[in-house]
């Protein structure tokens, strides 16, 4: 610790430097407000629809909040491209084209959230949507960028803990709300503001959810299993978070410091739950014009210590999780030369992981991992073609204790373009190449994991993961109708997947499955279609989206836990303070089954409504809403979820809030 924080205090100090004379960077008080989404995880900061290297989705504002749920799953599973797992309500995460866990990074202000929610269903991310400004998802090829973890894409909660300007005033937001399915309440609230050069940030969160209602039988065909509530899918979580920022003419430099706790049940018929903790420390710095030929310098420093017990029935701890990881990023952007406008960087990475069962086992044996990486993004516009081209090199160490140290090299790199043909329209295509390292839970896993009811084995002789990824997209990206479409075929070499082999391990007198990570070739294909009619004006708006992805094993079968082919269709209304919508999604029946699967998806249809009025009280914005879910009371289950049979989602939901700016 004592290295740690002698490197916190030379990166605070040797950023402060530059800045600490400069003037104060306040907003002229008659400015316009820029109404362009700006996509923080790109290199070029360009907007939604801009986007080569990696398809982008930005949710923010009215449609975030209409949206957020309990996890993080939840809140973008209505997306294009984009599906959920389930573990109850306290554990959903984004599954991005039909690849999830460690080919989905989950980032906060650009960082990693260093959490374990890549291991398994049943960990939640530790992000919380409910105090994000918004959410970007990056479909595709953004794993150069953002390290190997990214085969699938990334999604970003954007919190702005620590402020980048200066506001003239304090403004701040707050938030409660009620569900009837669950009986939970929930209240959050940020402040920002700023004194002389010094802007800061405060935000909270407080969830409670009881045991959810669920519209039938909880097993799946025994109509004479449990009913009414969904036995131990409650959950409980707290976050805080601040930030402070010396701001001037040539940037910001800044700290912040969250925490998250976090109790929440899992539905699995065992009585098990988890109860999760994180404490984050963050360094954000920008300078302007920093050397002659360069735009900007970025240097971002993250330390989180991450930890979570699994804890039985009897309330004895099963199994604990433990995460420390320290991650700095530097971003160098140089000004156009020979047309070429691009970033250079550089990303390290440093982690100590374990997994411990309390009955003497060790589920995944204490391991240090170290990646070193450097990175090159260029752009250059060629009359109407847009190009991009970057290239990423990363070397990647896990010393684990008492078994085999392995290092990978990897390399990934992406070539992609874009043809405005007319007007706006426009026409692209992505070929990348992204490779990404086993982790330390498909290398050295031995023990149980007893959320899951699984006892994992691991293989310390893995080979690193080679996707070869080619995109084809087409898009109207201006006037009230607009529209796009993508195709995507991934051919990934030496896949890792788990294997439940249907054999029984006895554990401390608890049977569990073994399940056994396995390495083949696999291919991932698919098609999204999205069409929007005046998304962000007055009056009516429509959208309609239809998504779909196939992963199937080269030997034969399919991946496990599939996502099911959806289409759906939303309906709003705006006119003055009042704000109205409704969504209908259609889900396919899921009957592409790996080997080891036993049991077809049932189709659903999932509707949902939103109505909300707002009305100015001095300089006060309050806003009454009422969110209605699953309105027809539908048994729903997820085909991308291990409790699929036992564990529906909620049932009809009624959820009633109030916000307020000032």
């Amino acid at each position: 610790m004592k290295v740690q924080r002698t490197l916190l205090a030379s990166a605070v100090l040797s950023a402060l430097a530059p800045i600490s004379h400069a003037q104060t960077a306040a907003p002229a008080p008659d400015a316009a407000p820029i109404q362009k989404v700006v996509v923080t995880a790109t290199p070029f900061g360009t907007g939604e629809g801009e986007q080569i290297l990696a398809p982008a989705k930005v949710l923010a504002g009215d449609e975030l909040r209409e949206k957020v749920g309990s996890s993080l799953g939840e809140t973008l599973s209505q997306e294009l491209g984009v599906s959920a797992s389930g573990f109850g309500a306290g554990a959903s995460r984004p599954i991005i084209r039909g690849l999830e866990g460690a080919r989905v990074k989950m980032m906060e202000n650009g960082m990693a959230v260093s959490d374990v929610s890549g291991l398994s269903n049943d960990h939640a991310v530790a992000a919380e949507g409910a105090v994000a400004r918004q959410i970007e998802i990056l479909r595709g090829p953004a794993a150069l960028l953002y390290g190997s973890g990214a085969i699938g894409g990334l999604v970003n909660v954007v919190s702005e803990r620590i402020p980048t300007h200066l506001e003239p005033k304090t403004v701040g937001q707050a938030e409660v709300r009620y569900g009837t399915v669950d009986n939970s309440r929930n209240a959050s609230g940020s402040i920002d503001g700023a004194s002389g050069m010094i802007g800061f940030h405060i935000d909270g969160n407080v969830r409670r959810g009881h045991d959810y209602k669920i519209p039938g039988a909880h097993a799946l065909g025994d109509p004479a299993s449990e009913r009414g509530r969904l036995a131990n899918s409650f959950t409980e979580q707290e976050t805080a978070g601040v930030g402070a920022s010396l701001i001037g003419k040539r940037g910001h430099v800044g700290a912040s410091v969250s925490l998250l706790d976090s109790l929440y049940g899992i539905p699995s018929g065992e009585g098990a739950r988890i109860d999760q903790s994180q404490t984050r420390y963050d360094i954000d710095s920008l300078l302007n014009a920093p050397l002659p030929g360069f735009e900007t310098f970025k240097f971002k420093l993250g330390y989180t210590d991450y930890g979570h017990e699994e804890i039985g029935a009897d309330g004895a701890t099963e199994v604990a999780f433990s995460n420390r990881a320290l991650e700095s990023r530097w971003e160098l952007a140089h000004k156009p030369v020979a047309g070429m406008h691009g970033t250079v960087g550089m990303q390290t990475e440093n982690t100590h992981y374990s997994a411990a069962s309390e009955h003497g086992h060790v589920t995944v044996p204490p391991t240090h991992s170290t990646s070193v990486a450097g990175f090159l993004v260029e752009e250059r516009d060629f009359g109407p073609v847009r190009m991009n081209a970057g290239v990423r090199l990363e070397n990647v160490k896990r010393r684990p204790l008492g078994h085999p140290k392995r290092d990978f090299d990897l390399t990934s790199y992406s070539v992609g373009g874009m043809h405005e043909f007319a007007k706006g329209y426009s026409a692209g295509v992505t070929l990348s190449v992204a490779q990404r390292a086993p982790s330390a839970e498909e290398l050295y896993s031995e023990g149980p994991h007893h959320a899951t009811e699984t006892f994992d084995i691991g293989n310390a002789t893995f080979t690193k993961e080679t996707s070869h990824n080619i995109e084809l997209s087409l898009q109207k990206t201006s006037g009230l109708l607009r529209w796009k479409a993508n195709l995507f075929k991934n051919k990934v070499k030496d896949f890792v997947f788990g294997h439940i082999t249907g054999d029984i391990v006895e554990d401390e007198g608890e049977e569990l499955r073994e399940r056994i990570f396995e390495q083949a070739d696999a291919s991932i294909h698919g098609a999204e279609a999205e069409i929007g009619y005046n998304q962000h004006g007055q009056g009516l708006s429509l959208r309609a989206f239809a998504d779909m992805s196939r992963g199937k094993l080269d030997r034969g079968g399919s991946l496990p836990l599939q996502p099911a082919s959806r289409a759906g269709i939303d309906a709003g209304y705006r006119t003055g303070a009042i704000r109205a919508g409704m969504s209908l999604v259609r889900a396919s029946t899921q009957d592409r089954l790996a080997s080891f699967e036993e049991t077809v998806t049932p189709g659903y249809t999932q509707l949902n409504a939103n109505i909300s009025y707002t009305q100015r009280m001095k300089e006060h914005d309050l806003t009454w809403f009422l969110l209605a879910k699953n309105l027809l009371d539908e048994d729903i289950r997820l085909s991308t979820s291990l409790l699929k049979d036992i564990a529906p989602l909620p049932g009809r939901n009624f959820v009633f809030g109030v916000r307020t700016k000032f």
